[in-house]
């Protein structure tokens, strides 16, 4: 139902109900100003992407307040949007309105971000940003998102160039006598550190000569680390625990011993130990010790998973024991380590056609003629 009416002072009122049944009306000095208005809001209503302007007049800050509780997110994602937001997103559109801000207006953020941080958060906090105006479209508070095409396609991935046997050996003898095994344990079973840090002893089965991987140590501002689920549904895991590996935990919890349920890796003072604290005060000294110029934990990972393919383990193990959450993700970051692939595809096609050439060729001359 529509109509304009002409009131006592002049003026037009036009006037509509949703699908809700709410009546929404404006005025306008002009007729034509006012048939124009009512004609662009009952379109919408046909088309299905009418938006009610009183939730377009909502700000972007006070829709945040109600949509980032309401994500399901991993502690390590929940502490970078937080950043996110409160850092850049917020200072720069908290306080206007969902409905004005245009797309203009996010490439001209875009271009400010880009020239401060690297390619990759940059496009993680637009892809936020992205994120949340879509939210806001399916919420019913705009009609379309001003966040199209301004996410930049993902940064040009450097080739990974593994640590070598000599470079791990020098950063095990570098490394103090509480954390030698963690760095053993990352580099011979590609454990990220915050699952190294969360594995309880439980989890390591010596007779199976196995490791179970179930959990992470995970850090949420303003509260003490926490035992979370791995990365993906992919990091929970049962990794093959080599020889050179059980025996560097075995004379580690011979050294620090603890309970079933303890932390096979504890602080000092008997507490888990945070990553920060472990990347800043153990893991820099060791590395420059070890006389490498650069290196984290994470390239540990990296050195597991060369090893692995090297002597000829599949794309589906190594992504098995790395964790990874689908095979995609092994090729696209090691795809480059497999040694000679277009060499054993030219032979594996030659080997198949081998016996039969002759006939081929003989098939496929008969063929032309």
């Amino acid at each position: 139902m529509a109509s304009i009416a002409r009131r006592p002072d002049g003026t037009y009122r036009p006037r509509y109900r949703d699908e809700n049944g709410k009546e929404h009306a404006r005025h306008f000095k002009r007729k034509v100003d006012a048939q124009r208005w009512l004609d662009e809001q009952t379109a919408a209503l046909v088309r299905g992407d009418w938006v009610d302007p009183k939730r377009g007049r909502s700000t972007f800050g006070a829709y945040v307040e109600t949509w980032l509780p309401a994500q399901p997110l991993r502690d390590s994602s929940r502490r970078a949007y937080d950043s996110y937001l409160r850092n850049h997103l917020l200072p720069s559109f908290g306080d206007k309105r969902l409905s004005a801000v245009t797309r203009t207006q996010v490439l001209a953020f875009r271009r400010g971000i880009e020239a401060k941080l690297s390619p990759t958060t940059s496009r993680q906090m637009l892809a936020l940003l992205a994120g949340i105006f879509a939210d806001a479209v399916e919420d019913g508070f705009l009609a379309k998102s001003p966040c199209r095409d301004t996410v930049p396609p993902r940064p040009h991935r450097e080739k990974v160039v593994p640590l070598t046997v000599e470079q791990v050996a020098a950063l095990v003898d570098a490394a103090p006598d509480r954390y030698r095994a963690l760095v053993v344990l990352g580099a011979g079973c590609g454990l990220r550190l915050g699952e190294a840090l969360g594995l309880k002893v439980s989890r390591v089965r010596f007779l199976e000569r196995e490791l179970d991987v179930v959990e992470q140590l995970t850090l949420v501002p303003g509260a003490p680390p926490k035992l979370a689920p791995p990365k993906t549904r992919g990091s929970i895991r049962t990794v093959p625990l080599a020889d050179v590996v059980a025996s560097a935990l075995a004379e580690h919890l011979a050294g620090f011993p603890a309970g079933p349920d303890d932390l096979v890796f504890r602080s000092r003072t008997g507490g888990p130990i945070w990553a920060n604290t472990f990347n800043n005060s153990v893991w820099q000294p060791l590395r420059k010790r070890a006389g490498l110029p650069t290196a984290r934990f994470h390239d540990l990972r990296h050195f597991t998973a060369s090893a692995l393919i090297r002597y000829g383990e599949s794309v589906k193990t190594v992504a098995h024991v790395l964790g990874h959450a689908d095979e995609t993700e092994t090729l696209r970051t090691y795809s480059h380590l497999w040694p000679d692939a277009d060499t054993r595809t030219r032979a594996a096609v030659d080997a198949a056609f081998a016996p039969s050439a002759d006939s081929v060729r003989t098939e496929g001359v008969a063929y032309l003629r």
